[in-house]
């Protein structure tokens, strides 16, 4: 192969091409956690399989397995819920479409969080803010 023959931007997508390879080894989850989300996607109910937001293992430390949540003190769940269901009004805690929304998540959130535990190895779970789905959805996250 001739080296000075390759054009500049023959070159650019060689290393654009290797550096997404690589990104994409680095974030790749490990096994046990990709064992995990397919015990979350084979078990999971209609319900939190339709649901908008999909709960997911990012990784394993020991025997806790840390999992992405929507929402936590610095993201209430009023917030994320405005932008999945914009026809209802949030801020009314007394709504009662508000509150049937408010408690789906909730019982969606658990069932993962419950099929999740009763996988072999795992007696914790600790929930960490998606920071990067509340971005893609439009959502501001304070700063860490």
């Amino acid at each position: 192969m001739n080296f000075r023959a390759i054009k500049l931007w023959q070159w650019v997508v060689i290393v654009v091409v290797l550096l997404a390879a690589l990104d994409w080894a680095i974030q790749r989850p490990d096994p046990r956690t990709r064992e995990l989300n397919g015990a979350l996607e084979a078990q999971a109910s209609p319900k939190l399989r339709d649901y908008p937001y999909q709960f997911h293992v990012l990784r394993v430390e020991g025997d806790t397995a840390v999992m992405a949540t929507p929402r936590n003190f610095d993201v209430p769940a009023f917030r994320m819920l405005g932008v999945l269901y914009p026809d209802i009004n949030v801020k009314d805690a007394n709504n009662p479409a508000f509150i049937a929304v408010e408690r789906l998540l909730g019982q969606v959130q658990d069932e993962a969080r419950n099929i999740v535990l009763a996988q072999p190895g795992i007696s914790q779970v600790r929930w960490e803010l998606d920071r990067a789905w509340l971005h893609r959805k439009g959502i501001e996250v304070p700063a860490r």
